[in-house]
């Protein structure tokens, strides 16, 4: 799944558009390196997002195409 719909589903980020476009401002890290809108995320791949002063970091657990609301927070376990 690319990173800004993963972003989109899992609502880390409210919009996919939102989402392009902290991955084009340099703002969106898989696994250290700088993501495009278009990189791949798999199980097991950290997220870094750069919200203003705040770092929002994960690790995936799952990669679905629809989630419910309710248990979007379940794709994903937050480390820092």
């Amino acid at each position: 799944m690319r990173i800004d719909k993963y972003l989109k589903v899992s609502r880390i980020i409210k919009r996919r558009t939102l989402a392009q476009e902290a991955c084009e401002a340099g703002r969106v890290f898989v696994n250290g390196k700088v993501a495009k809108p278009s990189t791949d995320v798999k199980v097991g791949d950290v997220i870094e997002v750069h919200f203003g002063d705040r770092v929002f970091k994960c690790k995936v657990t799952s990669v679905d195409e629809k989630v419910q609301k309710n248990l979007a927070s379940s794709m994903y376990e937050v480390i820092e």
